[in-house]
Formats: structure tokens, C-alpha cells, sequence
């Protein structure tokens, strides 16, 4: 069986990945993602392994049985062009490590310690202590945290902000959670989603992108957040109207803003602007590079699962987590 791998994450776990295949795997490493290096791997692969795989590539790999996304979103696969006979699968681990990042940056930008940090980098000691025009800030004691989107990453954020005492609330696109089994106030599907925005004080981000999730959260959302409210997205960049959340942050319509995940990506090199707007200029904003959900544990645990799903195709048994 011969396997491409496309994806730099999964560098540092080679040797891992290399002792859990059957023995008899040839695997194809590339450190960056060039297209046309890696379709001329592609003609007698059995398997891809990467986050993005292009028409080109589904026309260069006539035996492809299976592509595998390092990851759980699959929105950078050419379905389309893919053979029908072409599994897909993908694999999450990532929940755990973006629930730090939420839990996280939620006690920092309510408690407003980004703009602590900055005046105090100026000299200035912004704080109740010192200064009676600032108010002594809340903590996450009594917050009710908004989820747009309650799968994995959503989840799993809710058990570590339930055990600092906050209520929640859910919108999903269904609107099948049971509100009362998993200790949330209410949930419902997303025409719930502007009383969503006005009962939160902390709204988190994680519902998948499609055609009707695009652009949900707008200038309207976020005059229904208000001026205390702090949006955190982990989701997808697009699910926030850009112009809005700018302007949101910008004339403080909303408190604070930790974003993970953005409009623009760069290439190979890292270099690049996260968006068309000047979001670097927001003191009001965390910028994080899509980071939430990098850490080991969350590729190991990803490694495991490809690993899982090759030997699986060797041995022509069922594969798991596909998605087509």
C-alpha cells in the first residue's frame, strides 16, 4: 500500500505514524504543501493524507482509495471531482486543547487583562486599585456563555466554563441538544440566535461553515452582544461578516474579541495578513494564528486515527469516521 502524506503537522509524529502501518507501507512524506510534487506521488497512491486535496490531485490518482484530512474540516476537499469509490475520513482530538483556548481567553478578555497587559507595557497601572473611573471587573461566576455550534469543540468547552459556575445556552442547526441533559439553560436551532446574542455575556463560535452558516453573525448579532459582550471564534473565519466584527471591535460595540480563525490564510512561508481589514491595530482584539487546537496531544491522538483507518483498508474492513 502506498501512502501520500501532504500534511507538515504530522512531521513531528513520523516515526509514530511509520511503527503503527502494517509493515509493507510505503510512505510518501512531503514537508510543504506543493501541488504539483505531490500529484506526482499521486499516480500509484493508494491513500492521501492532508487537509487540502485539489481536482488536479483527484485527476492525477487513479487507484486512490481513501483521503484522509489530518484534521475535521473537510471544506478544502474537491468532493466533486473526486471517484465515487474515494472514501473520505477525517479525525478530530482537537477539542480538548481548543477548550483550553476558550476557557482561556475567556478569563482574559472578561477580566480585560489583554488590556492590562498593554497599558501597563505604557506604565500605566490600569486597574480599580488606582484609577476610580475603571470598574472593578467580573469574574466567570454567574456568566451565561453563548454557543453557536455545541458538536466536539463545543461540548467540551461547556464542562470546563460549567465548573466555574456559568450558565449556557446552545444554537445549533438542528436544534436537537437536550438543553437539560448536558446543563445548559436552553438551546434551540439557529432562528434562536439572536436571543442567543442578547442573553450572552461571552459567545463562542464552533458551528461548521456551509451555505447557510456563512456571514450568521453580523452587525446586528453584535449590537444584540452589547457593550460588555466577548465574542470567541473557533470556528470558521467566514461564519463572522469581517466588515462587522472590525467595526464591532473598533467602536466598541462589543467589549473584546479572541479570534482563531480567519479570511485569509498564508502560504508555505507563515507571512501574511489574516484579513483585508486592520484588525492588527485592535487593542480590544487576541489574534491567535489558528493555533487553538495545536498541541501534541491533539496529533498524536490524530496519528492514531490514520494510522486506525490504514490498517483498516489493508485488511478490507470498514473505515471509520467517513464523511462521504
Amino acid at each position: 500500500m502506498r501512502v501520500v502524506i501532504g500534511d507538515r503537522n504530522l512531521l513531528p509524529h513520523r516515526e509514530l505514524l511509520e511503527g503503527l502501518v502494517p509493515a509493507h507501507t510505503d510512505l510518501i512524506w512531503h514537508e510543504v504543501f506543493d501541488e504539483a510534487a505531490i500529484i506526482a506521488d499521486l499516480a500509484t497512491a493508494d491513500v492521501y493524507v492532508g487537509g487540502k486535496f485539489t481536482a488536479a490531485m483527484a485527476a492525477a490518482s487513479p487507484r486512490l482509495q481513501l483521503v484522509h484530512v489530518a484534521g475535521a474540516g473537510t471544506d478544502n476537499i474537491a468532493f466533486a471531482s473526486l471517484d465515487p469509490r474515494t472514501k473520505v475520513a477525517n479525525t478530530f482530538h482537537h477539542e480538548d486543547s481548543i477548550a483550553e483556548y476558550v476557557l482561556s481567553t475567556a478569563i482574559m478578555l472578561r477580566r480585560g487583562f489583554i488590556a492590562q497587559d498593554r497599558a501597563l507595557r505604557r506604565g500605566t497601572w490600569s486597574t480599580s486599585v488606582y484609577d476610580d473611573a475603571l470598574p472593578q471587573p467580573l469574574s466567570m461566576n454567574g456568566a451565561h456563555i453563548g454557543f453557536v455550534g455545541f458538536g466536539h469543540i463545543g461540548s467540551k468547552s461547556w464542562k470546563l466554563l460549567r465548573g466555574l459556575r456559568c450558565t449556557g445556552s446552545a444554537v445549533t442547526g438542528r436544534g436537537t441538544i437536550d438543553a437539560a441533559a448536558v446543563g445548559l439553560s436552553w438551546a434551540a436551532d439557529a432562528a434562536g440566535l439572536h436571543r442567543l446574542m442578547t442573553e450572552s455575556d461571552i459567545v463562542v463560535v464552533s458551528a461548521p461553515l456551509n451555505d447557510h452558516t456563512r456571514g450568521m453573525i453580523g452587525t446586528t448579532e453584535f449590537a444584540a452582544l452589547g457593550s460588555d459582550g466577548v465574542l470567541i471564534n473557533v470556528g470558521r473565519g467566514p461564519l463572522v461578516q469581517q466588515q462587522a466584527l472590525y467595526d464591532a471591535l473598533q467602536r466598541n460595540i462589543i467589549r473584546a474579541a479572541a479570534i482563531d480563525v480567519w479570511y485569509s490564510y498564508p502560504g508555505p512561508d507563515g507571512d501574511g495578513d489574516p484579513g483585508d481589514l486592520p484588525f492588527a491595530d485592535l487593542p480590544n482584539l487576541l489574534m491567535t494564528p489558528h493555533s487553538s487546537g495545536i498541541t501534541r496531544d491533539t496529533f498524536v491522538g490524530r496519528v492514531r486515527d490514520i494510522a486506525d483507518n490504514i490498517r483498516r483498508l489493508d485488511r478490507g474492513l470498514s473505515l471509520a469516521r467517513t464523511v462521504r
